[in-house]
């Protein structure tokens, strides 16, 4: 409700200052081409996300992503204990992070939901559920698809040259926020 606000008088006083500085023609112009921009990236958004969700999909029916829950077990046994006492949390749990190292985060968001439900004890957010908020923040990327569709929208030749600054970038982020979701949590414990 506040950002609501927010957005309103940010754009209020944009107009204001439009008409008061003579430029609400251009305003209007920008307005136009600002949306007609938009349309433009979100069908070629849907594009990707369509490809890269078939392709969860297809994993998903060939095995892949159990196999990669396998894989992940380990790690996400040690981040998330509850796991060991909850299978439907673990494959949650699995699936929200393999649909983000595809990169996409919408696909991610329904897994990562139900897994935030299962983790909730009555009020108050368990370490754990900090740690996913953490970990969904963050989120280590293997393929960005959905930057590489915005960079290709916007007539990049090599979308996916950014490979190796998404992978430094994501791991940096995710081991330091898991790092500091985990010293908080034993610190608010004491």
């Amino acid at each position: 409700m506040v950002m609501s606000w927010i957005w309103a008088g940010i754009v209020l006083v944009s107009i204001l200052c439009s008409f008061l500085t003579g430029s609400g023609a251009k305003l209007a112009a920008a307005t136009v081409e600002g949306a007609q921009g938009g349309v433009t990236l979100a069908v070629s958004m849907a594009g990707a996300i369509c490809l890269w969700t078939g392709v969860g999909k297809l994993m998903e029916r060939a095995g892949l992503t159990q196999a990669l829950a396998r894989l992940l077990s380990p790690l996400i046994g040690r981040l998330f204990p509850g796991t060991k006492r909850d299978g439907a949390l673990a494959q949650d749990l699995s699936a929200n992070i393999c649909a983000n190292f595809l990169g996409l985060g919408n696909a991610a968001t329904p897994m990562g939901i139900s897994a935030a439900k299962r983790m909730k004890r009555g009020d108050t957010a368990t370490d754990e559920l900090c740690r996913l908020i953490v970990l969904n923040t963050a989120s280590i990327q293997l393929i960005p698809a959905n930057v590489a569709a915005v960079r290709t929208n916007l007539g990049c030749g090599t979308p996916f040259d950014i490979l190796p600054a998404v992978w430094i970038t994501s791991l940096c982020s995710a081991g330091l926020g898991v790092t500091a979701a985990w010293l908080l949590g034993k610190v608010w414990k004491e």
